[in-house]
């Protein structure tokens, strides 16, 4: 057996477990859970003289109060153009500007809220799992054309089995308690 080349795969599984969890981390931190959270607005992208551009690398975004996110345009001139897109991407909040700052004040999350967004955390989840499934059957299929061309045994095959499953169920692991966590945030804020 190649232990060098059985390495190299096993690591790249492991990192696109990692990336599909750090998807799923980045796909939850953008549903709110009763505050206002910079990244509901991260992906909003703004027609900047003819350049689409996501409305963080164009203004600063903060939270002054709970409810409230202020975005301050470093290009007054694009005030309107970054009002319309925030107004497109269906925030459930209608933007208020002054001239200088665009106010996004959001309403308290009724009951119904709370639970079309734990389902679509749900459903986040298993997408998650889904795509871990696929990188392990991905990985499990190069080690059996491995094993059909005798680079490793029966033996190491099934010890390599074992291991890809152990590796898998503990990013399964972290990607439920993560997505209770945050369906727990949800229900409770």
């Amino acid at each position: 057996m190649n232990i060098e080349e059985v390495n190299i795969y096993i690591d790249e599984y492991k990192e696109s477990l990692d990336k599909a969890y750090d998807h799923l981390l980045d796909e939850m931190s953008a549903i709110r859970a009763g505050r206002a959270n910079p990244k509901l607005v991260e992906r909003i992208v703004v027609d900047y003289y003819g350049t689409p551009t996501p409305i963080n690398q164009m203004a600063t975004i903060s939270v002054p109060e709970a409810r409230m996110l202020l975005v301050s345009l470093w290009d007054i001139s694009m005030l309107k153009a970054v009002t319309k897109a925030i107004n497109e991407a269906n925030l459930g909040v209608s933007p208020s500007d002054d001239g200088k700052v665009i106010r996004l004040v959001f309403p308290q999350l009724t009951e119904e809220r709370r639970k079309e967004f734990a389902k679509e955390i749900s459903k986040m989840t298993e997408s998650c799992k889904v795509v871990c499934r696929n990188a392990r059957r991905d990985v499990l299929d190069i080690f059996k054309k491995m094993k059909k061309d005798n680079e490793v045994t029966e033996d190491e095959f099934a010890k390599l089995e074992k291991d890809v499953q152990k590796i898998l169920d503990d990013v399964s692991a972290k990607i439920e308690k993560s997505s209770e966590q945050k369906q727990k945030e949800i229900m409770t804020t």
